[in-house]
C-alpha cells in the first residue's frame, strides 16, 4: 500500500509546477513530436532518409550513443566520493546523480532504437535471445552491461527515495553492496563500449588499447559538466541547496580528467604522425582533410579549441570556484567532448574504408531532428526524475504528510 502511495504522490507532485516548468516541458514535448515524425519516416521509407551509406553506416546516432554512455558513467563521480570518502556535500545529492544516469541510459537505448532502422529487429540485441553470438559478441556484452547499469541505478535511486518517503532507515546490508556494484558497473559500461569499436582491426583509427582509458577520461569530464549545470539550475529554481563543496569537487574532477583526455589525444597525434603510414589516414582526414575532402576538419579544430580553452579556464581558481562563471567552461568542455568523442571519433573511423574508398558523411535533417528529439526526451525524463527526487529530499512528499491530510 505504501509503495502505491509513493508512486501516486510522486506523480502528483511532478505534475504540479510553475509557468516556467510547463513552458519547459511543453517546449521539450514539441521536439519529441518532431522526433516521432522523423522516426515514422525512417520506418516507412528506410534509412535512405539519413546520410548514412554502405561505406559509413554509423553516423550521428551512434556518435551520440557513445557520448551518452560516458555521461551515464559520469554519474559515478558523485556516488564514489559520497560512499567511499563519505563526502557530506556529495552524499546529500547522490540520488540526483543516479537520476541522471537513468535518463542517460534511456537516451542511449533510444539512439539504439533509431539506429536499428527497424524496431522489430530490436529483440536481436538481447543476449541469449537474438542472433548475436553471446558471449563472443561485444555488442551483446554492451547491451548486457547497459541494461544492468539501468536496473542498478533504478533500484538504488528509487529504494533510497522510497525509504526517505516513508521515513525509514536504509538497510545498509542490502543498499551499500549494491552501491559498490553500481560504481564498478559504471566503469564497465564505457569500457565495453570502447571495446565495441576498439576490437576492429579493419578500422585503424579505433584499433588501439588506449581507447577504454580515453573513453573513461572523457566520461569523467563530460558527465560532471552536465551534473554541475543541473546543480546550478536546481539551486536557482528550487528550494534545494547544493553545497559549494560538492560543485567544487566535481570541477576538480573535470579539470584532471579533461587534462588527461587532452594528453591522450596529443599522444595519439604524435604516435600516428611521427612515422605516418596509411593507418593514420583517418586521423589525417579528421585534422586536415584527405584528397580535397574536409567535411570534418572544422569539427575537429572546434572540439580541440573548446576543450583547451575550457581546460585553461578550469585551471583558474577565480573561474572554477565562481558559480556565475563556472557554466562557461562546463558548456565548452561538454560541447568539445561531444564533438571529439562523437562525430570526431566515429565517422573518421570509416574514412577511408578498408578498401581505400573515401566517402564523406553529412547528417540529414531527419538525423538532426531525431537527435534533438531524443535529447529532448532525455531532458523531459530527467526533469521528471529530478523534480520528484527533490520533492522527497526536501520533505514536500512524504508518507507522514499524506497521513496527516484528512481524507
Amino acid at each position: 500500500m505504501r509503495l502505491i502511495s509513493f508512486a501516486t504522490d510522486y506523480v502528483r507532485y511532478v505534475l504540479k509546477g510553475s509557468t516556467k516548468f510547463y513552458a519547459w516541458m511543453g517546449f521539450l514535448s514539441v521536439l519529441i513530436v518532431g522526433m516521432m515524425y522523423v522516426f515514422y519516416l525512417q520506418n516507412t521509407e528506410g534509412l535512405i532518409v539519413t546520410g548514412m551509406t554502405s561505406q559509413i553506416h554509423d553516423g550521428l546516432y551512434f556518435a551520440n550513443l557513445v557520448f551518452l554512455v560516458g555521461v551515464a558513467a559520469g554519474a559515478v563521480t558523485i556516488v564514489f566520493p559520497a560512499y567511499v570518502y563519505h563526502h557530506e556535500g556529495m552524499h546529500k545529492v547522490t540520488v540526483l546523480g543516479e537520476m541522471l544516469a537513468i535518463a542517460a541510459v534511456i537516451m542511449v537505448n533510444l539512439f539504439v532504437l533509431a539506429h536499428m532502422g527497424r524496431p522489430d529487429r530490436l529483440w536481436h540485441m538481447l543476449p541469449f535471445v537474438g542472433i548475436y553470438n553471446f558471449p563472443h559478441s561485444m555488442l551483446g556484452w554492451d547491451v548486457l552491461v547497459l541494461i544492468g547499469y539501468l536496473v542498478l541505478n533504478f533500484i538504488c535511486g528509487f529504494y533510497y527515495l522510497y525509504v526517505k518517503y516513508v521515513g525509514g532507515q536504509i538497510n545498509r546490508r542490502f543498499f551499500i553492496p549494491l552501491v559498490f556494484i553500481t560504481i564498478a558497473w559504471a566503469l564497465s559500461i564505457h569500457t565495453v563500449t570502447a571495446f565495441l569499436i576498439a576490437t576492429m582491426p579493419a578500422r585503424p583509427m579505433w584499433f588501439h588499447s588506449m581507447m577504454p582509458i580515453r573513453f573513461i577520461a572523457t566520461a569523467f569530464a563530460a558527465g560532471p559538466c552536465l551534473i554541475i549545470l543541473a546543480f546550478l539550475i536546481i539551486r536557482r529554481n528550487t528550494k534545494m541547496w547544493v553545497e559549494d563543496s560538492a560543485i567544487s569537487l566535481l570541477a576538480t574532477i573535470i579539470t584532471w580528467c579533461l587534462g588527461i583526455a587532452l594528453f591522450l589525444t596529443m599522444s595519439e597525434i604524435v604516435v600516428e604522425f611521427y612515422a605516418r603510414t596509411e593507418h593514420a589516414n583517418g586521423l589525417y582526414y579528421l585534422m586536415f582533410g584527405l584528397h580535397g575532402l574536409t567535411g570534418l576538419v572544422p569539427w575537429f579544430w572546434s572540439a580541440i579549441t573548446l576543450m583547451i580553452v575550457a581546460f585553461v579556464l578550469f585551471l583558474i581558481p577565480a573561474v572554477r570556484n565562481n558559480a556565475r562563471l563556472l557554466p562557461i567552461p562546463c558548456v565548452m568542455a561538454f560541447s568539445g567532448i561531444w564533438i571529439e568523442k562523437g562525430m570526431g571519433l566515429i565517422v573518421p573511423g570509416f574514412i577511408p574504408s578498408p578498401i581505400g574508398e573515401v566517402t564523406e558523411y553529412f547528417p540529414t535533417f531527419v538525423e538532426w531532428l531525431m537527435t534533438i528529439g531524443i535529447w529532448a526526451a532525455g531532458f523531459f525524463i530527467l526533469t521528471i526524475l529530478l523534480k520528484g527526487a527533490i520533492g522527497i529530499l526536501q520533505g514536500e512528499i512524504s508518507y507522514a504528510g499524506r497521513q496527516a491530510v484528512p481524507s
